[in-house]
């Protein structure tokens, strides 16, 4: 079959049964991870425990289906014809024939470009025709439902006009997981006071009166709440990954990277000047076989032991859906004396009875987590990061990190959206409101999740995960797609390549605690008008059989 890695593999599918005597289906054998329908436990290992003792794999379904060959095949084909056509219409730009709008590089002599030449043609030829689908003026909060800016284009998407109108959808594209970036009386009466006594801005770093009493009580509220020993705050979610990590490893340290984790891990872990190893996603005997070499051979050519080695993952993937195989990694890591960096930023509040990730989900002890890092960008409704372990590491992150030293510190008001918000989830403020949402959160992903598989999409990702994509694969039908959804009330996110593989081209839904039950069902019913136009139903498995009625609370 062809992959979504434009790979090819077999894959074997077995029939068990699950601890409640029903059958279950699923394949082993994917290199990275996924698999042709779903799957419960690991990539090709059987059913396990955790440290605990708890069978956490028996509750652990993720489905990554494979992209059938013809799709495959038109998708390249698809893209192929795209460049083609560019280099075509570039040809006619030279010799004057087509009007060229495009901004490009004078001729220097001796000089080189300042940019590739690959990027500035995908962009003028592919991106530039399709651009409509991002960048899109928003009028409002980012609550359940968004006033979407109109705007149209005469030249191809070379230039934009706005039309003065404005378009009230529903809004499954904004991370805002439990539905707290709204302007409404839970959070805005707290904001507004701190704003009236501290203003909008510190104008200082951390180190240079920059930290406020309330930045403060901020850092002691995200230890509390994590379960760790201290914990310190960045006003810049990006920030919190790229400027902290070279503070913690360095030159003569591995780092030992899933292939899927974000570009601010993937900046922070080349700013360290650490080596950068990168294992399969998801894929417990690759991580494995790297860890084991790294402790038997050392560093290259002087076959030194490594200073440090870095497990670096996230918890919610934001693009695949997935989950960290957390509780196998805390074992590896224990098993081999490794650190293990892991990033939140989707899963905390998102994720668990608690709401505090997946460390909460897998029901883990968060000491065995080194560095706990997370953003307050989504379940939070404000911006800035954390991270958050031993007082040892936090002390040392105070006196080195290029966030505290060089970056403003957090803006007061922002400060306060996420101590409200906050202390509304751990139930110190509006009992059972935080606890409420968590659980909305989980009935309403569930409930989507089982709605789009039983329509026929290819869908990705963990069946407790709020991030949901939805396969699309031909680059012609980005666009239509979120025109489409747009066109009948549906606010959503698409992505392709170089976002995503080239044949790997999706819509992202990010569901929320604010969305109701009869929101979800209008968005499902605009999902299957759009994909019986666009014949995206490409899903050859069955439905899967859990729900989410056993689920609390009941749906609005």
């Amino acid at each position: 079959m062809a992959t979504g890695r434009g790979e090819t593999r077999t894959s074997t599918v077995e029939n068990t049964k699950m601890s409640n005597g029903q059958p279950r289906n699923y394949t082993n054998g994917h290199k990275n991870g996924h698999t042709n329908g779903y799957k419960n436990g690991t990539n090709g290992k059987t059913n396990g425990k955790s440290e605990k003792g708890g069978r956490w794999q028996d509750d652990f379904e993720e489905y990554f289906e494979e992209t059938p060959y013809h799709i495959a095949i038109l998708t390249y084909l698809g893209y192929a014809l795209m460049v083609f056509i560019g280099h075509v219409r570039d040809f006619l730009r030279y010799y004057g024939i087509e009007q060229d709008k495009s901004c490009t590089e004078s001729n220097q002599e001796d000089y080189v470009p300042l940019y590739q030449n690959w990027e500035s043609f995908y962009t003028r030829n592919v991106y530039r025709r399709i651009r409509d689908c991002w960048n899109i003026p928003i009028a409002s909060c980012a609550g359940s439902h968004i006033d979407v800016q109109e705007r149209v284009t005469h030249d191809h998407g070379w230039n934009f006009e706005m039309t003065g109108k404005t378009l009230k959808v529903m809004n499954f594209g904004s991370y805002n997981y439990l539905g707290f970036a709204e302007n409404k009386e839970l959070c805005g009466r707290d904001v507004q006071r701190v704003t009236e006594k501290y203003g909008v801005g510190t104008c200082a770093s951390r180190q240079e009166l920059g930290y406020l009493d309330i930045h403060r009580e901020l850092d002691s509220l995200v230890a509390d709440f994590l379960g760790t020993e201290a914990a310190i705050t960045v006003p810049m979610g990006f920030a919190t990954n790229s400027m902290n990590m070279p503070a913690l490893v360095s030159k003569g340290c591995l780092i030992l990277s899933d292939e899927l984790n974000h570009a601010s891990l993937i900046l922070g872990s080349r700013l360290t000047g650490a080596l950068i190893r990168v294992y399969k996603h998801n894929d417990m005997k690759d991580l494995e076989h790297k860890l084991r070499d790294a402790v038997c051979e050392g560093q290259p050519r002087t076959h030194r032991p490594w200073k440090k080695i870095l497990i670096v993952v996230e918890g919610v993937y934001s693009m695949e859906g997935s989950l960290a195989r957390l509780p196998e990694i805390v074992s590896l890591k224990k098993k081999y004396k490794a650190y293990l960096y892991l990033d939140e930023a989707h899963s905390v509040g998102a994720m668990g009875p608690h709401g505090r990730g997946v460390v909460d989900h897998f029901g883990l002890d968060p000491h065995d987590v080194d560095i706990m890092m997370g953003t307050f960008t989504k379940s939070f409704g404000a911006c800035g990061g954390y991270i958050a372990g031993s007082k040892r590491l936090i002390r040392h992150l105070r006196a080195n990190s290029h966030s505290a030293i060089y970056s403003c510190s957090m803006s007061p008001p922002v400060t306060q959206q996420i101590i409200s918000t906050m202390s509304c989830i751990m139930g110190r403020t509006n009992p059972q409101e935080g606890r409420r949402r968590i659980q909305q959160l989980k009935w309403n992903t569930r409930y989507f999740r089982k709605g789009l598989h039983e329509r026929g999409f290819i869908i990705y990702g963990n069946k407790d995960s709020p991030v949901v994509p939805l396969l699309i694969y031909m680059p012609s039908k980005i666009a239509l797609f979120s025109r489409e959804c747009l066109k009948r009330g549906l606010g959503t996110v698409v992505a392709g390549f170089p976002a995503t593989p080239i044949i790997e081209a999706r819509a992202r839904f990010c569901l929320s605690a604010s969305h109701n039950k009869e929101m979800l069902d209008k968005a499902l019913d605009i999902v299957e008008e759009v994909g019986e136009l666009l014949q995206i139903k490409y899903s050859r498995q069955p439905v899967p059989r859990w729900t989410s009625e056993a689920l609390e609370p009941s749906p609005e």
